[in-house]
């Protein structure tokens, strides 16, 4: 499946920057139609370490009205969520009607990094995926809009990466152990992704796989498949551009996960 995603495609920085504000104020006017509309929202960034998913999620809510988007963070369960079901967590983080919130990883954290790091049995995998199933179904028939994101690079790209990132002092706290093990194991953690991606993309939580070689085009398509999707939600026109764009989105997706 994702070896066939295209990591040579691009956007010139020029084009990019008279890209992005127009997608940005966009985004701000569809914040305030599903505030009306009363429709939560759930963005999921999934990806490999290094991709740049915090500056990505930046920009989305960057011209946002902080009242009604919401940016989490998934760390390792702390000790005191442990003692509760592993997706309790995630309940207390559910974006209210007409809010948006934005997951820098996530529940998928729990059949993605617990099976790279072997702290995950495989009976606990079978119902981990059972509850995500059911967890993302309920939020759907409940009316929220989810989309999920995977975040896409080669092997070498990422080792350059994080090699940069730990070469210099400013930037080096943001490599974890857990970050170097993907790497090593950037083979076998293909196959948990792949695994996850056929396992769970459903028409109510699709799966977006995002070619992020290069980052203006990482951050267009992401823009434009979000808000191609919020125009398609609720009922509006879609934007100049974004009609072909979700066309051409739903294509590249459908063939990468088919194969």
């Amino acid at each position: 499946m994702l070896e066939y995603v295209n990591l040579d495609l691009s956007i010139p920085q020029e084009e990019y920057k008279k890209r992005l504000r127009p997608l940005q104020q966009r985004l701000y006017e569809l914040e305030h139609a599903v505030f009306d509309a009363k429709v939560p929202v759930i963005i999921i960034f999934e990806g490999w370490a290094a991709t740049g998913k915090g500056r990505l999620i930046s920009l989305l809510a960057e011209r946002l009205d902080p009242r009604g988007f919401r940016v989490v963070p998934v760390t390792p369960p702390r000790t005191a969520e442990t003692r509760h079901p592993w997706m309790w967590r995630f309940w207390l983080k559910i974006p209210a009607r007409g809010q948006m919130v934005a997951f820098d990883t996530s529940w998928y954290r729990r059949v993605l990094i617990d099976r790279l790091n072997k702290t995950i049995k495989k009976d606990e995998l079978r119902a981990a995926y059972q509850d995500i199933a059911e967890f993302e179904e309920m939020l759907s028939a409940d009316g929220a809009v989810i989309l999920k994101f995977w975040l896409h690079i080669s092997e070498e790209d990422q080792k350059k990466r994080i090699k940069k990132l730990r070469k210099d002092k400013l930037t080096a706290w943001q490599v974890s152990e857990e970050d170097l093990l993907q790497n090593k194991r950037y083979e076998k953690f293909t196959t948990y992704v792949e695994d996850m991606i056929a396992r769970t993309d459903s028409p109510h939580s699709p799966w977006t796989i995002v070619e992020g070689a290069d980052r203006y085009y990482m951050r267009i398509k992401v823009f434009e498949t979000v808000i191609a999707s919020l125009e398609a939600r609720l009922g509006l026109p879609a934007s100049s551009g974004t009609k072909t764009k979700r066309q051409r989105a739903k294509k590249e997706m459908k063939g990468a996960v088919n194969a």
